[in-house]
């Protein structure tokens, strides 16, 4: 999830695409699997385009166990400035969540990875941790992204690091298929993954779930300016629409 090698790039994003939510498919000894496929008008990470502001296809697996360990596998397609010439973001997490009462934890480490980028160092690994706890109807969460310092973060002035934190908002209205979620997020730099030495990024969208479809909307904003080459905003602020299919 990377923008270009003379600004920035990349995840926790802001990804307003989300795949409708689905019963697990049980496979036994305490595991089971989901996945799904979404087409989302603009894949914004962190508020910051990663399409140019055009549509982009996403798709998702996920094994979980009922210990609370977990893997998935996430992709999308992207631009070409955002990895040095790939199409492809493939995102692998292995996780661990626990639920006491009415507090999750979720902790675990992403790895980014970008097929087709020559010979550019643009792979990198970045751990998390979020606690969220639902207020009847509502869930408050707070997240943690770091990434260490890396040769894929560089600017120019040797390996960095990066931390981004984020507060969410999200939940149902009371007997109808529709959900709000608001969020605010900000990217501590400098490192290949801010504009400038940091930035914030928010977000208010609405869903509606039927069946395992679900139709989503967002709008996405940023106080941060980066310039695609073809000559976008990429972080300017927008409007992002989804459809996603779970399984």
């Amino acid at each position: 999830m990377h923008l270009t090698r003379t600004s920035k790039a990349l995840i926790v994003a802001v990804t307003v695409a989300a795949a409708a939510p689905a019963a697990a498919e049980d496979l036994g000894g305490g595991f089971s699997v989901n996945g799904g496929a979404t087409l989302v008008s603009d894949y914004r990470f962190r508020g910051i385009s990663q399409t140019d502001k055009r549509f982009a296809v996403q798709g998702s697996l996920s094994v979980s166990h009922q210990s609370g360990l977990y893997g998935s596998v996430w992709g999308s397609s992207i631009d070409d400035y955002v990895a040095a010439g790939s199409d492809q973001e493939i995102d692998f997490v292995v996780g661990y969540k626990k639920t006491f009462g009415g507090t999750t934890i979720d902790g675990g480490v992403l790895y980014y990875y970008y097929p087709g980028g020559g010979n550019a160092n643009t792979d990198f690994v970045e751990p998390y941790i979020s606690v969220s706890h639902t207020f009847g109807a509502v869930t408050a969460k707070a997240t943690a992204n770091y990434a260490p310092s890396q040769s894929a973060l560089t600017i120019g002035s040797g390996d960095e690091d990066n931390l981004y934190l984020a507060a969410d908002l999200s939940g149902a209205l009371p007997g109808t298929p529709i959900s709000l979620s608001a969020h605010l997020g900000h990217s501590f730099g400098p490192s290949y993954l801010t504009i400038g030495d940091e930035y914030t990024d928010w977000s208010l969208g609405a869903s509606y779930t039927l069946k395992n479809l679900t139709f989503g909307v967002s709008y996405v904003d940023t106080d941060g300016t980066f310039i695609t080459p073809s000559g976008r905003n990429a972080s300017k602020a927008g409007v992002v629409a989804s459809v996603g299919v779970a399984f």
